[in-house]
């Protein structure tokens, strides 16, 4: 059983459902496990209006796309309607294949590998798909061995790609659209056969021992192309990029593609508008997109003829691994709200991952959302799950009580006690500040924020003004994962949210009572009812409770005397 994660840092707070209902569900929320969530709370004091309410959401990334520039808005805020498909490939099922394949692919490959993919691979890729491949027809069903398959990402990664295909080959060598598990293993098998019979003395699979020696220094295949081997260390570390939980989650995948039609819109709207050589930075949902749009190069190629950026997304966009300055990224946030009037950085959409990695450490949240963790084993326990919050203020007020009037941040439910407070005086932006950066539980139900005013007298310091909520249940129900309310006549509230994942169990052990062998109170009272006959043995009990406050089991253990010591 995992341990409780330590204390966050001082810029984040941890919201838990003390003496609280959780949701039932009992796996990892896919998007039917939020779907529960959302509609079958289990707290009685839920409102009746949400049980009917269907989740509004496409599980598997059927929805259409939004492609026109009017509708960037609407894709980003909250309502509007979509315009029509603007991709040929599905990016949501592309980029669940893709987390899939980087959780279990090689740890590493070098040179070894990256020879068989240039002379092994290839070749056989081109003579298998005839004249398609990305020449007019559709790419072989064939999924080559791992550590060729990850080299062959980490090119398709790099806009050199097609111009080293069309060099070599003349023609551009697609990879197979396979989306699911059922169809890349058939294709893995049948791969297997085609590549034993092109190559029988080249095993297929390299065993982890071969895999370990495959390194940069190895003299045998030291004519490997240094460009392939330099992308592939690029990418070494986008696993861990992506390791965070709730990047898997079917609803992040329909928000994060919506961001990326509108972060290609708006590389559109900046070569129309700008002289200067401008660079946009893309953030860890914008990025997963574009990397899955990546990894199908003909689907990606007429894409981008289609939305006419083929020509400068290379220039325009920075790539995953590339250093850029602090003036890049401000410049990336500030046209980005310009353009769209929603701050960039969003829960769970990050640029500047440094900032939010050790926090989201300290909640061991990988271990715990894994399949195999020991947090799915226990089904008498109720599991607990856990979400990142950012909320956001802009405007200005102008009321003469300003510097008597702050902000007070309340959760729906459960800790009453708790009061984050901020002046209004130190609120007043023009762009969108984040004010609060929160870990709360999904059974707090939402936040509230209310508008008060301080105030002298005995039994109370602050005046209530106005409120405003952000239910859980309503931003999961936002296709954006996120909210927009207004606070007051020139100032508006936005709270955005990353899909709950499972934590680890929060237990508690309290103290109980002292009792004899057989199971009784050690106590005068029990002595007299006795006629003071001793008490034999004594316990020592300890009951420990989840994280709502219910009781989870007793721990009894029984103290020896001192002869029974000697």
């Amino acid at each position: 059983m995992r341990r409780p994660a330590g204390p966050p840092s001082r810029t984040v707070a941890l919201l838990t459902a003390n003496r609280s209902a959780v949701p039932c569900a009992r796996t990892h929320p896919s998007i039917r496990s939020i779907s529960e969530l959302t509609t079958n709370p289990t707290s009685p004091r839920s409102s009746s209006e949400k049980k009917g309410k269907a989740l509004s959401l496409a599980a598997e990334g059927s929805e259409p796309e939004p492609a026109a520039a009017t509708a960037m808005s609407s894709a980003l805020g909250v309502g509007g309607k979509e315009g029509p498909s603007a991709f040929s490939v599905d990016l949501v099922a592309a980029a669940r294949r893709l987390l899939a394949f980087l959780r279990a692919g090689p740890p590493g490959v070098g040179r070894r590998s990256v020879r068989r993919y240039e002379e092994l691979w290839l070749p056989l890729a081109v003579a298998e798909g005839g004249e398609g491949g990305g020449g007019g027809g559709e790419a072989p069903m064939l999924v080559p061995p791992p550590d060729v398959h990850l080299v062959w990402l980490c090119h398709c990664f790099h806009h050199s790609y097609s111009v080293y295909c069309l060099s070599r080959f003349g023609r551009l060598i697609d990879r197979p659209s396979i989306l699911d598990a059922e169809n890349e293993e058939y294709a893995e098998e049948r791969c297997r056969d085609v590549w034993a019979a092109h190559y029988p003395s080249e095993p297929f699979d390299l065993h982890r021992n071969e895999i370990d020696g495959n390194s940069d220094d190895d003299i045998a295949y030291a004519n490997a192309n240094s460009e392939i081997v330099e992308m592939v260390r690029r990418y070494a570390g986008l696993a861990a990029h992506f390791a965070s939980p709730f990047v898997r989650e079917g609803v992040y995948h329909v928000a994060a593609r919506r961001r990326y039609v509108c972060f290609l819109d708006l590389m559109k709207k900046v070569v129309g508008t700008t002289q200067d050589q401008t660079r946009l930075v893309p953030s860890l949902d914008i990025l997963l997109m574009w990397l899955a749009h990546l990894s199908f190069p003909a689907s990606y190629a007429t894409d981008m003829v289609a939305m006419a950026i083929s020509d400068n997304i290379a220039k325009m966009g920075v790539g995953y691994g590339e250093v850029v300055t602090d003036e890049v990224l401000k410049r990336t946030r500030a046209l980005w709200e310009e353009a769209y009037d929603v701050p960039y950085d969003m829960a769970g959409s990050e640029v500047e991952m440094a900032a939010v990695r050790a926090a989201r450490e300290a909640f061991y949240w990988a271990p715990a959302a894994s399949d195999e963790d020991a947090n799915r084993l226990y089904k008498s326990l109720q599991p607990r799950f856990l979400m990142e919050v950012y909320v956001f203020l802009k405007g200005e007020s102008d009321k003469e009580h300003i510097n008597k009037e702050f902000l007070r941040l309340r959760t729906q439910r459960c800790h009453r006690s708790l009061k984050l407070n901020k002046s209004m005086a130190n609120l007043s932006c023009k762009n969108w500040q984040k004010t609060w950066h929160l870990y709360c539980e999904f059974a707090t139900r939402g936040l509230l924020i209310e508008v008060r005013r301080t105030t002298t007298g005995c039994f109370r310091n602050s005046k209530f003004l106005k409120n405003i909520s952000f239910s859980w249940s309503d931003m999961l129900h936002e296709k954006a994962l996120a909210l927009t309310e207004e606070l007051e006549v020139r100032m508006r509230a936005m709270a955005s949210i990353t899909p709950p994942v499972q934590a680890p169990y929060l237990l508690k052990c309290v103290p109980d009572r002292v009792t004899d062998d057989g199971g009784a109170m050690i106590s005068d009272v029990i002595l007299r009812m006795r006629n003071y006959r001793p008490q034999e043995g004594r316990w020592l009990t300890r009951t420990v409770l989840d994280h709502g406050g219910r009781e989870c089991f007793v721990i009894r253990m029984r103290q020896r005397d001192l002869a029974e010591r000697c």
